[in-house]
């Protein structure tokens, strides 16, 4: 069950396609270890052991016992580690702005508690957001300009800790999509890391977070923020520059599980977004451990 997990998160399966391509391709059965004469899981059997999971909080187990297994394979956290977050959609809710600030003070809006049906189907922990975008808008001469434009995004919030020396997930967590980038940073710092260092963008710089590094004896790598009415010095500007050349490789990451794996939460509920997000960390892994093993060994 746990590997039609994998093969829906790899493919961005629902489970009623699931259930399909499993009695369709030969190459799902083989890996399931299914034979033509064996009866494949339907979509309720698919629903149901992912739903157990998320009761369990099995992920986090799961996400770790790999994690073990890869240290054992020799792959330890090295190099230092690269911490970052990235909005994962989630389908809209259309609330009225009454319901939206009941939902803010913790309470559920009135005209929901009265018909349970339609609580069932509305996601209360999911949350908008500002995502800062650039584009290229065309002027009226033709040329185009770099500006900065905000996008609302509604969905929740995957934050990550990557080993710079082999680019593995090693700790993540889970929020809305509003929480905050660095009041997440002592979540998913990896303590086992070998390295001192520490990457990440602005959104991490607070003295809160320098502390909190100091006094874990890690050494901050974050980017420089900008104050207000004040440029960057030019050492600030040299040192933010380096520091991209090694934060950027934490996109890898997002892109593959965004682009490759089609990660969209269509789940309801914070605990089951950290299922199916825990679901692609673990699967990310898994194909970054076979494109390692695969390389040609230097001579």
């Amino acid at each position: 069950m746990l590997k039609i997990l994998v093969l829906q998160t790899l493919y961005t399966l629902s489970d009623d396609a699931t259930e399909f391509q499993i009695r369709d391709r030969l190459s799902f059965m083989r890996f399931l270890g299914l034979g033509f004469e064996d009866a494949a899981p339907d979509a309720k059997t698919v629903w149901l052991f992912r739903e157990h999971l998320t009761r369990a909080c099995a992920i986090d187990d799961l996400f770790a016992a790999f994690d073990a297994w890869l240290r054992g394979k020799g792959y330890l956290a090295m190099s230092g580690q690269i911490i970052d977050a990235s909005i994962i959609a989630a389908p809209r809710q259309r609330n009225t702005d009454a319901e939206k600030a009941t939902l803010r003070e913790g309470k559920i809006p009135d005209a929901w508690a009265a018909k349970p049906n339609k609580l069932a189907q509305k996601d209360r922990d999911a949350r908008w957001t500002l995502k800062r975008a650039k584009a290229r808008p065309a002027k009226a001469d033709g040329t185009k300009a770099k500006v900065e434009i905000a996008v609302p995004m509604f969905g929740y919030k995957t934050h990550v800790s990557i080993d710079r020396k082999h680019g593995f997930v090693r700790r993540f967590t889970v929020t809305s999509a509003g929480a905050h980038d660095g009041a997440q940073l002592a979540n998913v710092l990896d303590a086992t890391n070998t390295a001192s260092d520490v990457w990440a963008d602005t959104a991490y710089r607070s003295k809160a977070n320098e502390a909190y590094l100091a006094k874990q004896g890690r050494r901050s790598k974050i980017h420089f923020r900008r104050q207000p009415s004040l440029d960057l010095t030019p050492l600030q500007r040299q040192a933010n520059r380096a520091r991209s050349k090694v934060r950027s490789a934490i996109e890898t990451v997002f892109a593959g599980q965004k682009h490759r794996f089609g990660l969209f939460v269509r789940t309801i509920g914070l605990a089951r977004a950290r299922t199916k997000i825990g679901l692609a960390n673990l699967v990310y892994n898994l194909k970054c451990f076979l494109w390692i093993e695969a390389r040609p060994v230097a001579a």
